[in-house]
């Protein structure tokens, strides 16, 4: 598989006065290309194994932003699984429009159970890894 693309618009409410996309708008930009990743792996952030409740929470994010995205650009965000620890999961996200960078970020995560006490850190199961095993890391859009 090549790297993820997710196609967006820079909504209206996703802009400052000025028509700028807000800075804050790219965590869930990518927290949304995280999940529709994971959906095409036959994964999800939250789900229930052998009677366990689990989740994926985020223990990292960055973004660095190169040019602004302004109100009715499409855009596409481009996955890339960078890392996969013995818990946790590192994505890199590229935003481009018109083949050009706008902004690149990461999100880290940590597989956890639920428990009554709260999160435990879990090791990733073995048919977790084989979803994503289909994921080639190719290297990111330059």
């Amino acid at each position: 598989m090549n790297a993820f693309r997710v196609r967006r618009r820079v909504e209206f409410a996703d802009t400052d006065m000025a028509g700028i996309a807000h800075f804050a708008r790219f965590f869930s930009w990518m927290e949304a290309a995280e999940h529709e990743f994971l959906r095409t792996c036959g994964l999800s952030v939250f789900f229930d194994h052998e009677g366990q409740k689990y989740g994926i929470p985020r223990v990292s994010a960055s973004c660095d932003y190169k040019k602004p995205l302004r109100f009715q650009d499409e855009f596409e965000i481009e996955v890339r699984l960078a890392r996969l620890g013995s818990s946790s999961l590192q994505y890199e996200m590229t935003m481009i429009k018109d083949n050009e960078i706008h902004a690149r970020g990461t999100l880290s995560a940590c597989l956890c159970r639920m428990t009554d006490n709260g999160l435990r850190a879990e090791p990733l199961p073995g048919w977790f890894r084989s979803a994503l095993s289909s994921t080639v890391s190719p290297e990111p859009h330059s």
